[in-house]
């Protein structure tokens, strides 16, 4: 099985104390999460470190549903969302750019073997890459709402 990872970034329109509060909240995640994402809900915690949600991303045709648990190995700067029943690790990073911030979106996971991984390791990560884009145009919405 060979990793695949897909990423995205975008300078987001604000300080990265309050992006990143904004991407730790996980009750504010449905305010800029695009349509390729769907039943999104909060099972435990709901800011930062130990938090737990269940959410499904439909993506190529398919339909998948994760349980991420979340943690912040750097925090202010860093998020990380594991999911409990399979590789997939996405994680977040916020930099500081004067009064604005880049941030980061990177998903990798192992994948699938044979002819099906060969299509995924080739269609996969950019069909991430636009969602993610996606998820990022609407943060620095979402970011800009808030001011």
């Amino acid at each position: 099985m060979a990793k695949v990872e897909a990423t995205a970034e975008r300078e987001i329109d604000a300080p990265a104390d309050q992006v990143y509060g904004y991407l730790a909240d996980m009750h504010k995640h449905p305010h800029f999460l695009p349509p390729a994402f769907s039943d999104f809900h909060v099972e435990e915690g709901g800011v930062g470190q130990g938090t737990v949600t269940r959410f499904a991303v439909t993506a190529g045709g398919r339909t998948r549903t994760y349980r991420m648990r979340v943690s912040e190995p750097e925090p202010g700067r860093t998020l990380v969302e594991s999911d409990a029943n399979s590789s997939l690790v996405t994680t977040f990073n916020v930099e500081p750019r004067g009064g604005r911030s880049l941030v980061r979106i990177s998903t990798s996971w192992d994948g699938a073997g044979g002819i099906g991984g060969f299509f995924e390791r080739t269609f996969a990560p950019g069909a991430m890459r636009k969602i993610y884009l996606d998820e990022l145009d609407r943060l620095n919405a979402y970011a800009q709402e808030q001011r």
